[in-house]
């Protein structure tokens, strides 16, 4: 029997049914081993020595992998054709060494580029050894990432309170999106005019021309920059008579996109499908790993994550003879089309990601997809095959035209496009992710047809438009346009990408409003220290230059030891450097860096650091136990406090940062005001007193804080109100607002309200319902009565799946086996491929313990199994030294745990 480990159990089914009864494939379900988020799991002062562990769901599976692995005639490691997978492989053969399952075993590494029957007896054919370097490249990156970030991370949570961890990749993303934001505050709109002609020609056709020039002197799109300017060219064209001086008419070709790259397919579903990049990414996944097409498993595309651009000669073959067929002689090239990119990494270099059978065209498998499958599958293959077609040829006509008035010669220009052929473009246009601001302005303007006319010809002026305009400061990146950047400047790897931008949406350091990254305030804090104390490593140029070592590590021309070296001996010194770094230092350099930001200047010209409500104080940004805040230096005396970013208007203008009042209470006479704090914005009664705390009132989440009026502040600070009797105890249930949000309550029964429950109009009906769910051991919004969503039938067990919402969150289950959704994932969007994974994943686990025992708990005869054990016995398993030193050693905190895997 031979051996077989891979990654995911999904594909370990489908590669043993390609391999027949003499194999037996095996999941190792992604990385088995990882540094412990421990001191010394990198030790710098022992060579870079990394120490390494199997959790307990792993040890399970090296277990059944050793056992397999024991007599048997070889073991082959087919996991992905990546540095990852190389690695996964290493670490397999070492965990196997360590329990030495490998006498006399002989190893084989294969690789493969798609789950297809030919593509796994290929690889079968053309085994190799594990690739040292790409596993010294591997780890020389694992240990990068967990110096930066349970040293980096450490320091963060001690000189910045509220900041969650550091890393290198994902702090240099940040900034990209914190400068972004930066340039959108610093940008000065400017006007400008343009002027535009509508035109006709003898025959009657009608087209738009613009000025261009003046008296000999071009004039570009700012030139005009006043009315009176564009009113006095304006006035001159009115009178000016037209005339063609020129018209070029100049052959032009559109060539195709070549086939996707990670990096490429994670930009073009954002843009046309809308997915977040790690969306796109699992869905990919499932193409590759296989669907199940007839009643049998089939892999539909490449493997995902590639640098590469070019196909395999027999793909490429194929796609001809479907463009041919589908399309006609004419749309397919004489000579097939070859894509070269300048690879990172050589020995990385896979095919482009593409369908592995081209023609199995998106139609024919529509119905075995799920929605978001079978969109991506349609868009990676009308991508494959657009990139094998024909140019499409056009023709720019550019004409120029003489407006003559007086003495006085303007010069005016239309362009048009016309295409001859459309080529590639019957199937395929690559989305844009800001056509004006990557300079194209968009081809509505070029691709209008112009009509016929020739140099000498007049020209009859229908309309003379003025019409002002101002420019635009840069857009905010898209996730799109974020991945687009990273891999123009080397920043990290695609298949990094996705994860990079969802740890920074996990950590709050950014949010996603109309598909554009913004920058929270925790973000910029984060990027604001970081530029102060470890400038260097938040540098475009440092981060990709390291990137490129990895690289060179890879192709085995630079010692991955030595990169560590290079790299630790400057960072050390800076993480030294702030042991002494004092909070008025952070401070200052935080105040400095942010200022424009948090302190923006006022309509009235007013000083922007006046504080609003002492009128001689000076606001400042400050930090406490929850993290950073604005606050008044007269404090205790004046207690204002506000977030640190003012609210902002759809104009773009700088909204006020101090009270902004709403009217008087009927009842005390009292201002009513809507107020910016620290942990958020208020409703406040009146102000503070000597000793006395005004009445106040949080806003609930999803209320709009700048639509709120008078009579709805009013009721929210009225709140607690009573709802109704309950209709067993006879007892009021009231609605409120508590540290955790809206809630009813009843006696000592409290039941936090659902997404669409308004606290201020909840019905008796519903708070009962709500009530007596909770009562009866309910969660959240009364759904202890929730049937889940059916997903479908899970392939291995053949029992229905539904995801349901629990009380630690969403999971899915069989109603034998529940598996947890990972963060991120909501119950919405989980397919039931996706359930099923997490399913056989933790059937795989084996049992869990029981509840009791997760909490510390034991039961009666194990609690007299405890007291009957001799002292001795105990002394024997932990020495009084060993004993001693573990409790003298500190307890970490366990944010600190999360630091290495930042």
């Amino acid at each position: 029997m031979k051996v077989v480990v891979v990654e995911s159990p999904a594909k370990a089914k489908t590669i043993n049914k390609y391999l027949g009864k003499d194999y037996e494939v095996l999941a190792s379900f992604g990385h088995i081993r990882d540094l412990p988020a421990k001191d010394g799991s990198v030790d710098p002062d022992q060579d870079f020595r990394m120490l390494w562990e199997l959790d307990s769901k792993s040890g399970k599976r090296v277990a059944d992998i050793a056992k397999a692995v024991r007599g048997a005639e070889k073991l082959i490691l087919a996991t992905d054709p990546d540095r990852e997978g190389e690695a996964i492989s290493w670490h397999v053969v070492e965990a196997l060494r360590e329990k030495r399952a490998l006498k006399d075993v002989p190893i084989e590494r294969v690789t493969f580029n798609a789950i297809t029957k030919d593509a796994v007896a290929a690889a079968m054919r053309a085994p190799r050894e594990i690739d040292a370097a790409l596993v010294d490249a591997y780890l020389a990156r694992r240990a990068l990432d967990y110096l930066v970030g349970f040293r980096l991370s450490p320091v963060l949570w001690r000189k910045l309170p509220g900041a969650r961890s550091a890393g290198r990749v994902q702090s240099v993303a940040l900034r990209l999106v914190c400068d972004r934001e930066m340039e959108i505050e610093r940008f000065v709109a400017r006007e400008y005019w343009s002027l535009v002609a509508t035109l006709a020609t003898e025959a009657g056709g009608v087209f738009d021309a613009r000025l261009v020039g003046a008296d000999g002197k071009r004039i570009s799109r700012l030139d005009v920059g006043t009315k009176d300017e564009a009113e006095a060219f304006r006035r001159d064209l009115e009178l000016a008579t037209f005339r063609v001086t020129s018209v070029e008419a100049k052959p032009a070709k559109r060539h195709p996109q070549p086939p996707f790259t990670t990096s490429t397919l994670q930009q073009e579903a954002s843009r046309k499908l809308g997915f977040a990049p790690a969306h796109t990414m699992r869905i990919a996944q499932r193409l590759y790993e296989g669907v199940d097409i007839g009643g049998e498993t089939v892999g539909l595309i490449t493997y995902m994550r590639t640098d590469g651009v070019d196909m395999a000669p027999e793909a490429i073959a194929q796609t001809r003879r479907v463009i041919t067929k589908d399309y006609g002689e004419r749309y397919c090239p004489d000579v097939p089309r070859r894509y070269s990119t300048k690879a990172k990494n050589a020995q990385e270099a896979h095919e482009a990601v593409r369908p592995t059978d081209l023609g199995r065209r998106p139609g024919m498998v529509m119905r075995q997809l799920e929605p978001d499958q079978a969109r991506l599958y349609e868009l990676i293959w009308t991508r494959t095959v657009a990139s094998q077609m024909e140019s499409a040829q056009l023709e720019r006509t550019t004409v120029d035209i003489d407006a003559q008035v007086g003495p006085r010669t303007l010069l005016l220009r239309a362009t048009g496009q016309v295409i001859r052929f459309d080529g590639f473009l019957t199937l395929y246009r690559e989305g844009r992710d800001d056509p004006e601001a990557d300079g194209s302005g968009g081809d509505d303007e070029d691709e209008k047809r112009l009509p016929p006319m020739a140099a000498g010809d007049g020209l009859e002026r229908r309309r003379i438009a003025a019409t002002q305009h101002f420019t635009e400061p840069p857009p905010r990146y898209s996730e799109a346009s974020l991945v687009k950047r990273m891999e123009e400047l080397g920043i990290g790897r695609p298949s990094t990408y996705a994860a990079t931008l969802a740890v920074l949406r996990d950590r709050e350091y950014v949010k996603i409003e109309k598909k554009r990254l913004m920058p929270e305030d925790k973000g910029r804090l984060v990027v604001a220290f970081l530029e102060s104390f470890f400038r260097r490593y938040v540098e475009y140029d440092f981060t990709a230059d390291l990137e490129g070592q990895l690289d060179r590590i890879s192709n085995s021309e630079i010692d991955w030891k030595q990169v560590l070296r290079d790299f630790w001996r400057d960072f050390s010194v800076a993480i030294d450097g702030t042991k002494e770094l004092r909070t008025g230092e952070v401070l200052d350099a935080l105040n400095e860096l942010l200022g424009p930001h948090i302190f923006p200047q006022k309509a009235d010209g007013g000083d922007p650091r006046a504080c609003p409500t002492c009128g001689t104080g000076m606001l400042s940004l400050k930090l406490g136990k929850f993290g950073a805040f604005i606050g008044c230096s007269n404090y205790p005396e004046c207690r204002y406090t506000r977030q640190l970013a003012v609210s902002s208007g759809e104009d773009g203008e700088g909204g006020s940062s101090g009270p902004r009042v709403l009217g008087q209470d009927p009842q005390t006479g009292l201002d009513v005001s809507v107020r910016d704090g620290r942990f958020g914005t208020f409703i406040q009664l009146g102000e503070a007193s000597e000793g006395e705390k005004p009445k106040r009132s949080s806003i609930p989440k999803g209320m709009d804080a700048a639509s709120l009026d008078l009579e709805r502040a009013l009721a929210l600070l009225s709140l607690p109100r009573e709802i109704t009797k309950h209709p067993e105890s006879g007892e009021p249930i009231l609605a409120g607002i508590g540290r955790f949000g809206p809630y009813v309550q009843h006696g000592k029964t409290y039941a936090s309200l659902g997404r669409d429950d308004d606290v201020l109009e909840i019905g008796g009906n519903r708070a009962i319902d709500l009530i007596i769910a909770k009562e009866q051991g309910g969660g959240r919004g009364g759904r202890a009565a929730d049937p889940g969503r059916p997903l479908g039938e899970d392939p291995e067990t053949k029992k229905p799946v539904v995801v349901k919402a629990g009380r630690y969150g969403p999971y899915v289950t069989d109603g034998e086996t529940n598996a947890t959704l990972p963060r991120g994932k909501s119950a919405e969007a989980v397919t039931l491929e996706e359930a099923a994974e997490l399913l056989a994943a933790r059937r795989a686990a084996g049992p869990s313990k029981r509840a009791g025992a997760r909490r510390g708990k034991t039961t009666k005869a194990e609690g007299t199994a405890k007291k009957a054990a001799p002292k001795k016995a105990a002394a024997k398993k932990a020495p009084a030294k060993d004993a001693a030193a573990k409790k003298a050693a500190p307890k970490k905190p366990a944010a600190k745990k999360a630091a290495a895997k930042a």
